[in-house]
């Protein structure tokens, strides 16, 4: 992936966790971190806007994509499918932009095939009760489709493993600090800094013999 210069980044959590709220307060704190929009099948909610929320198609429009392997990853969810350009995130990436998808946990296992350094984080709800709470508290679902989420959240919850960060959503704040901790640490990795420091770098060591004197 030597043409790629931006960070990938890909944050996952049940539903329920918070993980939409703290990206909006992430992005504020780091306004060139771009969230990427995916596609959906499922129709919006109120005050959601086609293209700036979701793309929002038809279930036969997805599947020609999916058929023309235009998702950098896909998936079904609660009966909806959900997918993310891999032509927009490349875009994005090969101009040095960084990215963050907003994806499940089976997304986040199509990403690291194509994408192996993609930073990987997972929110986690302090509690099963506070998760249910807050499902209930959004006041959009029925009994039986909050039951239906909390079992696919014990589900999800089984993947924290195959994540690089855990970050608990107890007190919004300090998970918040421990998202742009982990953004702002990965974009100083060597590699990646290596890449964009190439010219100061290489005044720095033009005279290496210089260098190699002064440390002596």
């Amino acid at each position: 992936m030597n043409d790629i210069s931006g960070n990938l980044f890909v944050v996952s959590a049940p539903s329920g966790a918070g993980k939409s709220s703290l990206l909006q307060a992430l992005r504020r704190r780091c306004p060139g971190l771009r969230v990427a929009v995916s596609h959906t099948t499922r129709p919006p909610r109120p005050g959601e806007r086609d293209g700036e929320h979701y793309h929002f198609v038809t279930p036969t429009a997805f599947l020609s994509m999916v058929e023309e392997c235009a998702f950098l990853e896909h998936a079904q969810v609660f009966g909806r499918y959900y997918g993310t350009s891999e032509a927009a995130v490349r875009e994005v990436l090969e101009l040095g932009g960084d990215l963050v998808l907003e994806i499940d946990w089976q997304g986040a296992r199509q990403v690291r095939r194509r994408f192996p350094d993609a930073c990987c984080i997972f929110i986690l709800p302090p509690s099963l009760q506070a998760l249910r709470e807050r499902l209930a508290g959004r006041g959009q679902d029925s009994v039986e489709v909050i039951m239906q989420r909390m079992r696919a959240a014990q589900n999800e919850l089984t993947h924290y493993p195959e994540y690089d960060y855990l970050v608990v959503n107890d007190i919004f704040e300090r998970a918040l600090e421990g998202l742009h901790c982990i953004v702002s640490a990965y974009g100083l990795r060597s590699a990646p800094q290596s890449r964009r420091l190439r010219t100061l770098l290489g005044g720095l060591l033009v005279n290496s013999s210089l260098s190699t004197n002064l440390d002596v």
